[in-house]
């Protein structure tokens, strides 16, 4: 079951995993059989092996980022988040908008994103 506390302990350990880039840290945020679409009208990556192993191919360095969340939505069944991200090297910053579905122990049964990169100045 999704709820508010749910998405904000999910959020913040994606965080993490984000900077770490640890398998255990990743592997944690989604549920065996969870499908993970990276971005608009990408094929999904499928199971936590291939989450974690596609994110690793994909993965940003620590520190690379900022971040700034918060929830637009938050039913029973899913999750949707606004966020802003923020890349150093060379700057870029992006919109997101995620669409998440949590299991109920709190792990990603779906996670999608969707990116705006901000034109530059």
């Amino acid at each position: 079951m999704t709820s508010l506390d749910a998405v904000t302990a999910w959020v913040h350990r994606y965080r993490v995993a984000w900077e770490s880039n640890r398998p255990d840290h990743i592997g944690g945020l989604f549920a065996e059989d969870a499908a993970y679409f990276p971005e608009p009208y990408a094929k999904p990556w499928l199971g936590r092996d291939e989450i974690i192993a596609k994110w690793l191919e994909a993965k940003d360095e620590p520190g690379e980022t900022t971040f700034e969340w918060h929830p637009l939505i938050v039913t029973d069944d899913l999750a949707i988040i606004e966020a802003t991200t923020v890349y150093r090297e060379p700057p870029r910053t992006y919109s997101n908008m995620w669409v998440l579905r949590l299991d109920i122990s709190g792990q990603a049964r779906q996670f999608t994103e969707w990116w705006m990169q901000h034109p530059e100045k």
